[in-house]
């Protein structure tokens, strides 16, 4: 064994030091980018909902409604009416998917399936959102009758007016 010189054991230790350092920001780096992947200069510019996120599922949406209709509910009784007034607008589609159409928990394709609707059947819809293109249509619908899930407006024909934006 050759003994190595003072200078040699530091400057080993140095590339060791920095190594270890250069393999911990390799390994932090796709943390940090998923919880902040847009660049600095877009942070603060407006951007369309995640279609993926939480905000836009079924169960979370029908909760805000249920709220809304709990709180309506409430301002009805003080105000000493019987019953609240009834909502704005009521939409309605028609299922035009064969054999049936796939309802999700998200207006995404990826998202969970929560059931299916027939052909033909008539769907009460809440509102309208953007999420995955399917067949060249981006827009979904939030169905409200009976489950509160996305149907893809694409196998969903409007009957009246169209439904309002979520």
């Amino acid at each position: 064994m050759s003994p190595l010189s003072r200078s040699s054991r530091l400057r080993r230790l140095g590339l060791c030091v920095a190594t270890g350092t250069l393999a911990a920001l390799t390994a932090a780096a796709p943390a940090a980018m998923a919880a902040d992947p847009q660049p600095v200069g877009q942070r603060a510019e407006a951007s369309a909902p995640d279609p993926a996120s939480d905000e836009l599922s079924a169960s979370a949406m029908q909760r805000e409604h249920e709220a809304q209709q709990k709180e309506a509910r409430k301002e009805a009784q003080q105000q000493g009416q019987a019953k609240p007034a009834a909502p704005k607008q009521s939409y309605k589609g028609r299922v035009i998917a064969k054999p049936y159409l796939l309802l999700r928990d998200k207006p995404t394709r990826s998202s969970r399936i929560v059931g299916s609707v027939d052909y033909g059947t008539v769907v009460s819809i809440f509102c309208k959102t953007q999420g995955d293109n399917v067949d060249g249509n981006n827009r979904w619908y939030l169905l409200s009758d009976g489950t509160w899930a996305w149907g893809s407006a694409r196998y969903i024909e409007n009957i009246g007016s169209a439904p309002h934006w979520c």
